[in-house]
């Protein structure tokens, strides 16, 4: 597993490289390994080369995998697609749900996540892009939204999600991570915490433009398998 501490040495001295051109710390940046398809074992090693956040899209797959992780420990994180009918499971999952796109969605995750005695951070996914393939409010949508949010018992509104476009140049995708940036800004104090944004093709590109936490799969655990 030797590979995958370097990957992540790799990974992190880039993201401190692209940090300090954006006039930041790389302690201001948070990286969550994406870790969907990726077997047991190898999340270990991640977590055994210093990562302490784990990103899933996959609910049925996580629910089954993060027992075999017990007696780590590290911040779950739930980063796909959410159907307002597994919101109640990933609410008992998952500390941060970072795909809350609508507020019946949010109310159910506030609600069992309440009934729990827990409070489950969120982010508001935003589709900046406008791409129909891909989840997320419209930019109009996310500020209106985080008002509604806000009051929620259960859940913890910290900031804003977005995925740069899925087949662009790198002036669109720049222009994409900006106006997520120019959104988050304008959040409440309190709940601008966390601007999520980049993965691995595009993260040194999102955090020049201000994110605070990159989700890197690829570039950590190489190539996927999609036999789920």
């Amino acid at each position: 597993m030797n590979e995958i501490a370097e990957n992540i040495e790799r990974v992190q001295a880039r993201i401190g490289a692209a940090a300090a051109r954006s006039g930041r710390s790389a302690d201001a940046i948070r990286l969550v390994a994406v870790s969907k398809t990726v077997e047991a074992e190898r999340i270990r090693a991640a977590l055994a080369a210093g990562v302490r956040e784990i990103g899933e899209n996959y609910l049925q797959e996580a629910v089954a995998k993060l027992p075999q992780l017990a007696g780590h420990s590290f911040i779950r994180h739930f980063i796909g697609h959410l159907q307002r009918n597994k919101a109640a499971r990933a609410a008992e999952s998952f500390d941060v749900i970072q795909s809350i796109d609508s507020e019946p969605l949010a109310r159910a995750v506030a609600r069992r996540a309440s009934e729990n005695g827990r409070t489950v951070e969120a982010l508001i996914e935003v589709n900046v892009a406008g791409e129909a393939a891909k989840a997320g409010v419209a930019p109009a949508a996310a500020l209106p939204l985080a008002e509604t949010l806000a009051g929620l018992p259960g859940l913890r509104l910290v900031g804003l999600m977005t995925i740069g476009p899925l087949e662009a140049g790198a002036a669109e995708t720049r222009r994409a991570f900006r106006t997520a940036a120019d959104l988050y800004r304008q959040l409440p104090t309190e709940h601008r915490q966390v601007l999520s944004m980049g993965m691995t093709g595009d993260f040194e590109t999102a955090i020049e433009e201000g994110s605070t936490m990159v989700r890197i799969g690829t570039g950590i655990f190489g190539l996927r398998s999609y036999h789920r």
